[in-house]
């Protein structure tokens, strides 16, 4: 974790469960909020003010989608590992923190991430310093989780090995790692520009994520919520910007 910002604890969930963990994950999926976008890397406006050469320039069409939390039965295992105390308390300190709170936000705390053959979840950056996720079932080819440790800091955005790592110049800078159903990824994704590459044959790829934060009470953005689950609720439209460490594009 401390090398590379990305840590992965394999055979999390135990053997004789992954079936179960499949199959629970399978139940939830065709309830996902499915769309197809075009993004870049900062998920900021494609159509913003930044000079021609800014790789918030390059465009990407996104064609993943979400289960929200409150589609997630409370009785299937990640939920039950989500909400425990103890699982909590292990993130926290695996990430070096003083204590980690399950989000306030009814349908981003936990979700169930989708991708379908074809698709992918193109080059981002996290808005959330860190991230924990579950694969529960593989695709049967492609689907990679690709990452560059480390390509940006709090203090500086560095442009130009973000663009090439977008255009196909930046090979050394990309580290992959193919993850199994059951083995837990802990991942710092702020600094470190990642992606899912397209996902082929005739699985679709699922993930769990669970989001955590240092402090109680965080309520995602009506826009992002919307734009992951298609729908907000009365709490969201309360909720201000997150207070971020940093002054990096989102």
């Amino acid at each position: 974790m401390a090398a590379t910002g990305c840590c992965v604890l394999t055979d999390f969930v135990r053997p004789e469960l992954q079936e179960t963990l499949r199959s629970e994950g399978a139940a939830v999926a065709p309830h996902a909020h499915y769309d197809v976008e075009t993004v870049n890397v900062y998920n900021i406006a494609v159509d913003g003010e930044l000079p021609a050469d800014h790789p918030g320039r390059v465009e990407f069409q996104r064609g993943n989608a979400f289960v929200a939390r409150d589609l997630i039965p409370e009785d299937l295992i990640v939920h039950r590992l989500y909400t425990h105390p103890v699982f909590r308390r292990f993130v926290a300190d695996c990430f070096g923190l003083e204590e980690v709170h399950e989000l306030a936000d009814p349908l981003s705390g936990l979700c169930l991430n989708v991708v379908r053959p074809g698709m992918e979840h193109p080059w981002h950056f996290d808005t959330n310093e860190f991230t924990v996720s579950m694969l529960t079932q593989a695709p049967e080819s492609g689907g990679v989780f690709e990452y560059c440790p480390g390509i940006r800091t709090a203090e500086a955005e560095n442009f130009d090995d973000v663009r090439a790592v977008i255009e196909g110049r930046g090979e050394p800078l990309v580290r992959r790692l193919t993850l199994r159903p059951r083995d837990l990824q802990l991942f710092k994704g702020r600094f470190s520009l990642h992606r899912v590459s397209p996902v082929a044959g005739a699985v679709e790829r699922h993930t769990a994520i669970f989001a955590y934060s240092e402090h109680p009470g965080v309520i995602g953005s009506a826009s992002r919520t919307r734009q992951l689950f298609g729908r907000v609720l009365p709490v969201h439209l309360e909720a201000g910007r997150a207070v971020r460490g940093d002054l990096l594009l989102d």
